[in-house]
């Protein structure tokens, strides 16, 4: 396998968290943009690679990895310089801070896909408006939490950006872009302003928009997707 990291993505989706991530190493990467339109998610080529049939993929020189948070702990250990997370002194830092990774992946993402792609999850538009509802409320108790955090710091985990501001802001970006109403959150809104002024991001979302624009000329796009 190659030494070089090639991250399979598509813009709009929570690869964006991991392909900031790799900007923020500032080590080379490659990219190959995932069509859902087209399918690609479901081949057979794909599907050796993640069976799950989703984005992202990473494959490094250590073997291929899947899931944001995998991805994100093994940058953040294999380049201790691009702090993507803090140093970790203990067994118990470890688990906190995997325990951090889990809250994203596995009570924020859920309730954003959830409230902002209901169709993907119940097949009557009753069925869908219920599930938006639920989502809706869980998103409000789980960003309640994180705007108290970030009413006292710039960032989640005090003065130092990590991935999981960039985590919040992939969910940030996709619920209100889906009509969440971002008012009673001042200070998420505020953390997002924030985020888009790092060079890696902006890197990060450049290279979404080239990816946009690629579906887009091959009729490929997913719509209602933007890149802001």
């Amino acid at each position: 396998m190659s030494d070089t990291l090639k991250l399979y993505f598509a813009p709009g989706t929570c690869a964006r968290v991991t392909l900031t991530a790799l900007e923020e190493t500032g080590e080379p990467f490659e990219t190959s943009l995932v069509s859902f339109m087209a399918g690609d998610h479901r081949s057979p080529e794909y599907l050796a690679l993640n069976p799950a049939g989703a984005v992202p993929t990473l494959e490094t020189a250590d073997g291929v990895i899947t899931q944001n948070s995998a991805i994100l702990w093994y940058l953040a250990r294999k380049y201790p310089s691009a702090n993507l997370l803090p140093a970790m002194t203990s067994p118990a830092a470890e688990a906190a801070m995997i325990s951090q990774l889990g809250q994203c992946a596995s009570d924020l993402h859920p309730a954003v896909s959830r409230m902002a792609v209901p169709f993907l999850f119940a097949a009557t538009p009753q069925a869908q408006d219920e599930l938006r509802a639920s989502a809706t409320e869980r998103l409000k108790f789980l960003l309640a939490i994180r705007e108290d955090r970030l009413g006292n710091s710039d960032w989640l985990l005090g003065a130092d950006w990590s991935v999981l501001d960039s985590y919040l802001g992939w969910a940030w970006f996709r619920i209100t872009g889906a009509g969440f109403d971002p008012s009673p959150f001042p200070a998420i809104a505020a953390h997002y302003r924030r985020l888009h002024d790092r060079p890696a991001v902006q890197h990060a979302l450049a290279r979404e928009a080239a990816a946009q624009a690629e579906l887009r000329e091959r009729g490929l796009a997913v719509p209602g997707v933007n890149n802001d």
